[in-house]
């Protein structure tokens, strides 16, 4: 699940470097699994990796009637051999800090680090979606976005420019997804 959380600079900060699949803006991603009975929604927002209801994740983005700021995308039939060691590797995560550096293989995870390690996991730490260097800069400048300069300067951190990363955006656009349209919630 790809979303547009709409949560001000930040997430403006991060749409602006990497548009995701058909030019859509997203700010976060989640993997939606089955818990016991039902539907629940893993991901890593907040202070720790989490299952949240897909009523309440839907909901964050204001798509409580149509679905206008989420995309579902599923791995291409070549790759869904992954998707149940994947999901078992998120509920393994569940209560791992989340990584508010933005910083791969530091004990913290982001939202696109937590779905990146779980098919890399399920791949025998084969990655299936590319790391790339990150960027914090506006785009077409050398200038860091004001809110990226403020938020590192708040954790006492340096800016993790040009380190591998990911983020949404990227993710959504990997060839080996496809998307899965969405007409209601229920």
């Amino acid at each position: 699940m790809f979303q547009d959380l709409r949560c001000g600079e930040l997430c403006d900060a991060i749409t602006a470097v990497t548009k995701g699949i058909n030019g859509k803006s997203f700010s976060h991603c989640a993997m939606i699994v089955k818990d016991g009975d039902s539907l629940k929604v893993v991901e890593a927002i907040g202070k720790d990796v989490h299952f949240t209801s897909l009523r309440a994740f839907f909901a964050r983005s204001g798509d409580t009637g149509r679905i206008e700021h989420i995309t579902a995308e599923r791995l291409k039939p070549r790759f869904q051999e992954l998707i149940p060691e994947a999901v078992e590797y998120v509920k393994r995560q569940l209560g791992v800090p989340y990584d508010d550096e933005f910083r791969i293989h530091n004990g913290k995870l982001y939202c696109s680090e937590l779905l990146y390690e779980a098919f890399r996991s399920a791949n025998h730490n084969t990655d299936v979606f590319n790391l790339e260097p990150m960027t914090f800069k506006r785009p077409d400048s050398q200038t860091f976005f004001p809110a990226w300069i403020e938020y590192y300067q708040e954790l006492n951190k340096p800016i993790p420019e040009g380190e591998p990363g990911l983020n949404p955006g990227s993710i959504s656009r990997s060839p080996k997804l496809y998307v899965i349209h969405l007409n209601a919630i229920q």
